[in-house]
Formats: C-alpha cells, structure tokens, sequence
C-alpha cells in the first residue's frame, strides 16, 4: 500500500447555508451530495423513515441515529490513521467496538487489495453543481482505480438498499473524472456492522452509469426546489 500524491485536491470550508451543509471552494458555495440527496428525498422513502420512527418512538429512533452517527465518526477516525500510516502504538490493545469494526474493513476490505492511494478523506467538487468529502480514493484497488466510502450499519444490509450509497458514490467519481480528467468506472462500498459482519459491494460500468444519470436528475431538482423556494 503506497501512497501517490497524483492530483491537488482542493482545500475547502463547511458551513451551514439554509439549514443545508455546503463547501466553499474557489469562491463557489457548492451543496454537499447528502444535502441534495436528502432534500430531493423521494415521498416514499420519506414515508417510510416517518414510519419506523412512528414504530420505534421519536426518541428511540433519535437516540438509533445518533448512535450510528457515532459508530461511523469514530470508525473512519481509525481507519483514516490507518491509510495515513498513523495507527500506531496508542491504539493496541483498543478493543472497542469501532475499532473492531475497522479492524473488519482493513482485514477484509483493504489488506492485499488495496495498492495504491491517491486520497483519503479529500474534498472533490463538480464545478457551479456540488461538492463532498470522498473517504478514500484508490489509484489501485485490485488493480482498478476507483472510490470507496465507509460504512456501518446495525445489520448486514442487501443491495437494493444502498441506492442513496450508489448515488453518492456516483457524484464522487463524476466529479473527479470531471475535474481531474480521470476514467474511474468503479465505486466500493466497504460496511462492517456493530456485530462484526464485513461486507463489500460494487458498483462499476452501466449500472454505474445509470447511478450517476439519476443523480444528475437529482442535482436538478435540488436547484429546482432551492431557486423555487427563493422566488417567495
């Protein structure tokens, strides 16, 4: 595993804009890919999160996310000391549950696969359109370049339920190869769940393609909502 300082990625500050995290870069306020995917939230998926909140309480449901959000800052701490070359010493011998998670990931996910680094929690933007922070950025990963984000769930997770992961991963790599002239074809998803179970899943070619097209559509209806809403 070797790091390649390839591309100059940009510096950037976050802020809230509207109630909605943006990035300020090269004097654009660009909306992060969570804001746009959560304000262009289909109905459906927006009845069903109301649902199983009315199921499990508002305040259980509260205390449910906060939890993971947790899990998951805690988590890619330590695997970005990982990838840095900095989990050193004062982390033997931890045996919380993040850790083992990540111990999960870099044993399953990383470890003889990944070759080659370009980045590691680096801010990327699609210029006048969006912007976010990609987890890891891969020159080689099983001899293709691609980006990978980190998760965590409280259960083992199927496929057709990473939808909002795919599309994230989409605007990513749209913008990298955008910026950057690069031809990454390949998106990664490495979970672990609190219980321990690694799974990998990817995205890659047409079905990438199709991602990343229903994505755009979504950047549209962001600003479509955002300018209709200052029109009052």
């Amino acid at each position: 595993m070797q790091w390649n300082r390839k591309y100059n990625y940009p510096t950037s500050t976050r802020a809230l804009f509207n109630g909605k995290r943006h990035y300020q870069i090269n004097n654009e306020k660009l909306p992060s890919v969570t804001s746009i995917l959560s304000v262009t939230m289909p109905a459906e998926k927006r009845e069903s999160l109301k649902q199983w909140e009315n199921k499990v309480g508002k305040v259980q449901a509260q205390i449910t996310k906060q939890e993971a959000g947790n899990r998951g800052t805690l988590m890619h701490e330590i695997l970005e000391k990982y990838l840095k070359g900095k989990l050193n010493l004062d982390l033997l011998g931890d045996n919380t549950r993040e850790k083992m998670m990540a111990d999960e990931i870099i044993e399953n996910g990383l470890k003889k696969k990944l070759n080659i680094i370009w980045g590691c929690e680096e801010t990327l933007f699609f210029p006048g359109k969006f912007a976010g922070a990609a987890d890891l950025i891969a020159g080689d990963y099983e001899g293709k370049s691609c980006i990978i984000d980190f998760k965590n769930a409280s259960k083992p997770r199927q496929d057709h339920w990473n939808e909002d992961y795919y599309l994230q991963l989409s605007g990513y790599i749209a913008a990298h190869n955008k910026v950057y002239g690069t031809s990454i074809n390949q998106g990664i998803i490495l979970l672990c769940t609190k219980d321990k179970f690694f799974q990998r899943f990817i995205v890659e070619g047409d079905r990438l393609k199709e991602y990343e097209n229903k994505f755009f559509q979504r950047v549209e209806q962001y600003y479509s909502i955002i300018n209709s809403k200052k029109s009052y």
